[in-house]
C-alpha cells in the first residue's frame, strides 16, 4: 500500500491559514532562525533588511577565532556548548550538522584540540 504524505506550511507572522511560499532563513546576534512566509511577506522582511545586507560583509558561517581573552564560550554547569563545538569543528573543516547531537568522533577532537 501507497502512502503520500502532504506538508502545507503556513504564513509564520500572519498566524492564519493563509499559505506559506517558502521559507527564509535569517541570522541575529549567533542565532539562526527559519521562517515560513507568504511571498509578500517574503519581500517585506528582505526590504526591511536590504540596507543592513548592503552594508553588512558575508560570513562563511564559523565563528572567527580572535586573540586577547576568552569571553563566555561556555554552556551552564562548565561544559562547553555544541554551538561552540560545531563553530570550532567547521574551522577545522570538518562536516557538522546545524542542529541536533554533535557526534562523539567531534567532541572528541574538540576536547583534545583544547586541553
Amino acid at each position: 500500500m501507497a502512502q503520500r504524505v502532504h506538508i502545507s506550511l503556513t504564513d509564520d507572522l500572519l498566524g492564519d491559514d493563509t499559505p506559506a511560499d517558502e521559507t527564509l532563513t535569517f541570522g541575529l546576534d549567533g542565532a539562526t532562525y527559519e521562517i515560513d512566509l507568504s511571498s509578500d511577506n517574503a519581500a517585506k522582511l528582505r526590504d526591511v533588511l536590504a540596507p543592513y545586507v548592503a552594508n553588512g560583509r558575508k560570513t562563511s558561517g564559523g565563528r572567527r577565532v580572535t586573540a586577547g581573552p576568552r569571553r563566555g564560550g561556555k554552556a551552564s554547569g562548565g561544559a562547553t556548548s555544541a554551538n561552540e563545538i560545531r563553530a570550532w569543528a567547521r574551522e577545522q573543516g570538518m562536516e557538522v550538522s546545524d542542529r541536533g547531537r554533535v557526534r562523539d568522533d567531534v567532541k572528541a577532537a574538540y576536547e583534545a584540540a583544547h586541553s
